[in-house]
C-alpha cells in the first residue's frame, strides 16, 4: 500500500463571499449565511467543534468518513438543515439507503458540548457542516472557511430520500441531473465525488459489478472495473459475507484525504459504478485527469464546491429552529 504524508492547506474564498448570500438551489429563498454569524453569540464555536472532531477521530479513524457522508446525505434531501439527524420510523434515517450511515452519536456529542458553552445557539445543521469540514482537514485535506447560520428543519421524511439521492449505480447523466436540481454543476459533481478518497462502503454497494461461478471463476459485469481490483474486492467480500462487511473506498490511501481517488479511477479502481461513470464524459474525464495530476487543483476545487454543497437549500432567519437535541425537534 502506498503511503503519503498528510499536510494541510488553508483555502479562503473571498470571491465566494457574495455568493453565499444566496441559495445554490433556484427553488429556495436567499440564504443569509455569514462567516461571522457566531462572532458574538458563540465566538469559540469553530474551535470547540474542531477539538471535538479531533478527539473523536483519534479514538475512531472511521469518524471523518462518517461525518463527510452524513453531510452529503443531509444536504441532498431537505437541504443542509440537519434533517438526516432526526430519528423516527418514517424519517430519512429509516430508509435502507441510509441504514449504513454512522456518526450520529458523535454529532450529538458535539451538540451537547456546545449546549454547555452556548445554550440554544448553534444549530445541528451548522455542527454537521463544521464537523464534515474539519474531518477533511484532519485527514490531510484543505482547511476551508465556510459561512454559518443554518437553522434546523422540522421535517424528515423517508419518502424524500430516493428521489433526491445519488445511487452508486447511477449513470453520469443521472448524477448530473440530480446535482443540477440542487444548483450544483457537473464540475461540482466530479469534485465532490472526491469525498470517496476516505471512508468505507458495504459490499452490497458494488457487488453487482462482478460475479463468481461455482468453480470460483470471476466474471466482470462492469467492464470498466479493473479485473485484479475486482478479484481483491471478491476476497474482501466473499460469497455469503455478512451484510456488515465493509471495504475502504480508496484501496491505496484509505485514511488520507488526497487526490488518489482520481488516480484510482484512471486505472479502473473506482469502487462504485457511479465512480467509474465519471470517465464516460469528455468534460468529466478531463476534470478527473486534472485532479489526478495536481492535488492543489483538487483542493482548490474542493473548497469551492464544498461551500456550495453546504449552502444548498439552507434555512435561515425565522425558518426552522435551533434544536436542543439533534435527534428530535423541539417539543
Amino acid at each position: 500500500m502506498r503511503t503519503q504524508s498528510i499536510y494541510i492547506t488553508t483555502i479562503h474564498f473571498p470571491s465566494l463571499l457574495s455568493l453565499v448570500l444566496f441559495s445554490f438551489s433556484s427553488s429556495s429563498s436567499p440564504a443569509k449565511l455569514s462567516f461571522d454569524f457566531y462572532s458574538v453569540s458563540c465566538p469559540d464555536v469553530e474551535r470547540h467543534v474542531k477539538d471535538a472532531v479531533k478527539t473523536r477521530a483519534g479514538l475512531d479513524p472511521s469518524v471523518p468518513g462518517k461525518f463527510l457522508r452524513l453531510v452529503f446525505h443531509d444536504c441532498m434531501v431537505e437541504g443542509c438543515d440537519g434533517s438526516i439527524l432526526l430519528e423516527g420510523d418514517e424519517s430519512e434515517r429509516s430508509d435502507p439507503a441510509n441504514a449504513s450511515l454512522g456518526g450520529f452519536s458523535e454529532v450529538e456529542g458535539i451538540k451537547r458540548l456546545l449546549e454547555i458553552f452556548c445554550p440554544g445557539t448553534v444549530s445541528c445543521a451548522d455542527v454537521l457542516a463544521l464537523a464534515a469540514r474539519d474531518a477533511v482537514e484532519m485527514t490531510g485535506g484543505p482547511s476551508v472557511k465556510i459561512p454559518l447560520g443554518r437553522r434546523d428543519g422540522r421535517v424528515s421524511a423517508v419518502s424524500n430520500v430516493r428521489i433526491n439521492m445519488v445511487d452508486t449505480s447511477f449513470t453520469l447523466d443521472q448524477m448530473a441531473q440530480t446535482f443540477s436540481s440542487k444548483g450544483l454543476s457537473v464540475d461540482d459533481l466530479v469534485t465532490l465525488s472526491g469525498a470517496h478518497t476516505i471512508g468505507v462502503a458495504h459490499c452490497s454497494a458494488f457487488s453487482e459489478r462482478f460475479k463468481e461461478d461455482s468453480q470460483g471463476k470471476l466474471t466482470l459485469i462492469d467492464p470498466s472495473l479493473n479485473e485484479s481490483y475486482a478479484a481483491e474486492l471478491r476476497r474482501e467480500c466473499p460469497a455469503g459475507a455478512s451484510s456488515s462487511t465493509i471495504v475502504s473506498n480508496d484501496p491505496e490511501t484509505s485514511h488520507v484525504f488526497d487526490n488518489q481517488y482520481y488516480r484510482n479511477l484512471l486505472v479502473g479502481k473506482g469502487l462504485f459504478q457511479s465512480d467509474s461513470a465519471l470517465l464516460s464524459g469528455g468534460r468529466t474525464k478531463e476534470k478527473v485527469e486534472l485532479f489526478s495530476n495536481g492535488q492543489e487543483s483538487f483542493f482548490q476545487g474542493w473548497g469551492e464546491s464544498f461551500v456550495k454543497l453546504t449552502a444548498v437549500d439552507v434555512k435561515t432567519g425565522d425558518e426552522g429552529e435551533i434544536r436542543r437535541s439533534c435527534g428530535s425537534v423541539n417539543g
